[in-house]
């Protein structure tokens, strides 16, 4: 069975084609900045050259209908027909209280998950938008919607729970729901598979480090706590997004500024985490650049980004009764030496300590901590696609 899987942003579109006998990623790839006329389609075929083109993609409908052409090309292509495909996966941020687990996408959930927009802004829409386009282009593929807060339902109530009246919980459904979920799951699950042999029932926090930012208190394989709540605007401090901050902000930015509550919504959102700090920008690569050219606002952001994640981390570890080991993924995660070393330098009390030679060289799932570290350290690439492509067949294989 070949499964498409798509992550669709409001401006991008990432795609992975899988041979779900072989487990083998067929073809990949992504376009950005959609609504443009300076897109840009980066599209990989397994053992062959890659493709990059600049081309305008109007909006989503017009990438996807461009990475269909692309799959069955002649010259550039790897299916001969569509119908190869036995289904789509689509990465959902919010699935509320609605949906523990992932599901076909038919008329009624299409209308449920339509609803819970206004949870996840930036994310849900167009994650939904990729399931329409999908459903027009593809009729008879099934979609297949997984979700990011499901791994998370496995916290306790007493986690989960708000301080408002309980009635905001029963009637509404408000609640600290978690994000990020598919990676924290398969970056738990991974750094298990490389300790196994001296960490029996690890006790992890997963650091998913990137645009967006949560941290995940995770053993036995399941999720205790996270640091996002019940939408992907609160926890840490991340590029355009405040993270936690005093809700009596928002009143006193609505007074000071005249405007309104979805105005200081847009502000929280797009202009505030460490490109609202700096001033300059939410990419963690520029202010690194400015911060060593000595930029004082670049420096604080990332000192404040860096803090933010360490409180977190020392937050999260009565969720799980102590700490064993902490694993960076994602963007920062991944690829932001100096980051970790700052994060971790904040997190010395707990005997972690970093091998420097290691955290600034080597590729792919590694520790980067020294022996005698009380704390392992270690960085495991993400892979989301990989996740949803399993959820989707188990789905498919059910029905």
């Amino acid at each position: 069975m070949k499964i498409l899987v798509l992550n669709c942003g409001s401006s991008s579109l990432k795609y992975k084609l899988f041979e779900m006998e072989t487990n083998n990623v067929l073809a990949q790839g992504q376009a950005d900045r959609i609504g443009l006329t300076d897109a840009l389609f980066r599209h990989e075929i397994q053992g062959r050259k890659n493709l990059i083109n600049k081309t305008p993609l109007t909006d989503h409908h017009h990438a996807v209908h461009v990475l269909l052409a692309m799959l069955t090309d002649n010259r550039q292509g790897i299916l001969t027909d569509m119908n190869e495909i036995g289904g789509v996966g689509h990465r959902v941020v919010h699935g509320g209280e609605h949906f523990r687990i992932s599901v076909v996408v038919d008329p009624s959930v299409r209308e449920i998950l339509d609803s819970t927009g206004k949870l996840a802004p930036l994310h849900n829409p167009p994650n939904l938008m990729g399931i329409d386009v999908c459903t027009r282009l593809m009729p008879g593929v099934p979609q297949v919607a997984v979700f990011d807060t499901a791994f998370h339902q496995t916290m306790p109530d007493y986690a989960y729970t708000y301080a408002i009246p309980y009635r905001y919980y029963t009637e509404d459904h408000v609640r600290r729901y978690g994000f990020h979920g598919i990676s924290h799951r398969y970056v738990a699950g991974r750094t298990a598979e490389l300790l196994r042999a001296s960490i029996a029932e690890p006790k992890i926090i997963t650091c998913h480090l990137g645009a967006g930012s949560s941290l995940c208190a995770v053993t036995g394989g399941k999720s205790l706590d996270t640091s996002m709540g019940f939408t992907p605007l609160s926890g840490l401090v991340m590029g355009t997004r405040c993270g936690d901050i005093d809700p009596a902000v928002v009143s006193f930015i609505m007074e000071k500024e005249q405007c309104t509550l979805a105005q200081v919504l847009d502000i929280l959102n797009r202009q505030s985490g460490v490109a609202g700090i700096s001033g300059i920008s939410p990419d963690f690569r520029d202010l690194e650049i400015e911060a060593g050219h000595g930029n004082e606002r670049a420096r604080l952001a990332l000192a404040t980004f860096a803090y933010s994640v360490a409180r977190g981390v020392g937050s999260l570890i009565p969720a799980i009764g102590g700490l064993d080991v902490l694993t960076f993924t994602a963007g920062i995660g991944e690829h932001s030496p100096p980051m970790r070393r700052r994060i971790c330098a904040f997190l010395s009390w707990l005997g972690i300590t970093l091998d420097e030679e290691k955290n600034f060289g080597g590729d792919g799932a590694r520790e980067i901590s020294v022996p005698e570290s009380t704390v392992k350290v270690l960085v495991v690439p993400t892979d989301e696609e990989k996740i949803i492509a399993a959820e989707t067949r188990t789905v498919l294989q059910k029905q």
